[in-house]
């Protein structure tokens, strides 16, 4: 072959995988001795925890798990919605193009891609390198792992076909992924019901009576099994709460008292933004029995308003309960000094915050979110204060199982932050997209720019003085905003178009 077309093969190659990364020599390894890793998503979940300040919600569980750990206080998400985020968690990569922003982007980009030397996931890639691989419940986009629609009948198309020694999900009474997803106790879900339902419900069942009960009993008894493999495993565990629609069971309700329950302090637009730097909250809407119907024209009452969030912290203490059980079982099994726990939150959440209801936006509200490491042999670490984005956690899960990282991919190993080697940088940044914008978080400042007609195209926030992001001061901080954007425009992607002249 010559060199010119060993050139055109290696650019057609990088062209029809999206840019992910080559593995390097060393896959495909059969045998590996490394640490276990239970890792667990968690949707939606913005860093609502005790552990990170809030002294009303009752989360003792994942409270506890960061104090044995590290907890980092500044997180971010590629993308604020689930199937994207959980793309860029799986592939180290920021989006590209405008299928990767889409919850979709497994079933496009991913699931009917023949095995190839490019790991589809980090996943595939501790598989590779003689890991045992077990999925239970929402790790990629779908409720089960697989490729089909709310309404539809499952297929047998897995999301990500090569990551997975086994996949396993238990739908309950609901019968299909997407039905238990969208689950009430009496066993019908949004679709049936057809959309005539309300956004929370406290349901006087156990906690099995809705799907991550049974998702939490799925990995107890999948941890025994694995132990019993003795050899290293990647156990992932999705839990869909607090994800609408807010239920859980009434016990979880009955741990606050509503009238304590805080309204967003930052419940206005921002000011000197454009609207369509927010939205009317449709998926909220999405639930036609809802007390009141919130847009940014329309203000939920503070009655409501402490409704919802009230049904939100319920939903995330009856989430924090199942991860509770499966972290006493790696206990309990004496896997505890052997095994690596990563608790993530695809991304945060509004409850109110700048008018909205839902995630869906470049503010800090929805991009960041929960982020818990524990490592056997390293020393609680408690708050870290480094800027860290989703995409990082690929690069240091591989580091910590001591398999190389395939080159290509964006992410940026955390680990020597774990080992106290690195404090935090100025230079230290995330990078962040939707809606037609690309979002920049430093540690004092958030840059967003719109490549969009409606102005203005250009948002700043000073965290140092507004930490709520409640009023855009780019236009009259422009050095700034100069300043920042030879470093922001190394997270533009090309993923849209170059816009006019500002």
């Amino acid at each position: 072959m010559t060199i010119t077309k060993f050139l055109i093969y290696l650019i057609t190659i990088t062209l029809l995988f999206g840019c992910k990364p080559e593995v390097k020599k060393g896959a495909d390894k059969t045998a590996h001795k490394g640490p276990n890793v239970v890792f667990i998503a968690v949707d939606d979940l913005r860093p609502e925890l005790g552990i990170y300040g809030n002294d009303v919600v009752q989360t003792p569980n994942m409270d506890k798990l960061a104090n044995q750990g590290a907890y980092f206080t500044h997180h971010y998400v590629q993308v604020p919605t689930c199937g994207a985020s959980r793309y860029s968690l799986m592939t180290g990569m920021r989006p590209r193009k405008p299928g990767h922003l889409s919850n979709e982007v497994f079933a496009k980009e991913v699931a009917d891609s023949p095995e190839n030397p490019i790991p589809e996931s980090f996943v595939h890639q501790l598989k590779r390198n003689g890991y045992y691989t077990v999925g239970i419940g929402k790790i990629s986009h779908a409720a089960d792992g697989l490729v089909y629609g709310y309404e539809e009948k499952p297929t047998k198309k897995m999301e990500l076909p090569h990551s997975w020694n086994e996949f396993h999900f238990n739908s309950g009474k609901w019968q299909t992924g997407w039905n238990a997803f969208f689950a009430y106790a009496n066993g019908e879900n949004r679709q049936s019901m057809k959309r005539q339902v309300k956004p929370y419900e406290a349901g006087k069942v156990e906690d099995t009576g809705y799907p991550d009960g049974l998702t939490a009993e799925l990995a107890v008894a999948k941890l025994k099994e694995l132990k019993a493999k003795k050899k290293p495993f990647f156990l992932g565990v999705g839990f869909f709460k607090p994800h609408l629609p807010f239920n859980a069971p009434k016990k979880y309700w009955d741990l606050y008292n509503e009238n304590d329950i805080p309204l967003a302090s930052n419940g206005a637009i921002p000011e000197y933004v454009n609207r369509a730097s927010l939205h009317n909250s449709g998926e909220l809407n999405g639930y036609q029995l809802t007390d009141e119907v919130a847009s940014l024209n329309n203000k939920l009452s503070d009655a409501y308003s402490k409704k919802l969030t009230h049904a939100y912290y319920a939903a995330v203490s009856y989430v924090d309960a199942q991860i509770g059980k499966v972290i006493k079982e790696i206990t309990n099994l004496g896997l505890e000094d052997d095994t690596i726990i990563v608790l993530w939150g695809d991304h945060g959440w509004h409850l109110g915050n700048q008018l909205v209801w839902g995630k869906h936006t470049l503010f800090e509200t929805a991009l960041r979110s929960t982020l818990i490491v524990k490592v056997p042999g390293l020393k609680s670490k408690g708050a870290i204060d480094n800027i860290v984005e989703t995409v990082d956690i690929y690069p240091t899960i591989l580091a910590l199982c001591n398999i190389e990282t395939p080159e290509g991919i964006d992410g940026e190993s955390f680990l020597p932050t774990l080992k106290g080697e690195q404090l935090m940088r100025n230079n230290d940044v995330a990078y962040s997209y939707f809606r037609k914008g690309i979002s920049m978080r430093t540690n004092r400042y958030r840059l967003t720019k719109y490549y969009r007609e409606e102005m203005p195209v250009v948002e700043l926030y000073d965290h140092q003085t507004d930490p709520y992001e409640t009023i855009n001061i780019a236009q009259e901080r422009m050095s700034v905003v100069d300043s920042l954007m030879p470093l922001f425009e190394k997270g533009n992607t090309n993923l849209y178009k170059v816009p006019k002249e500002l």
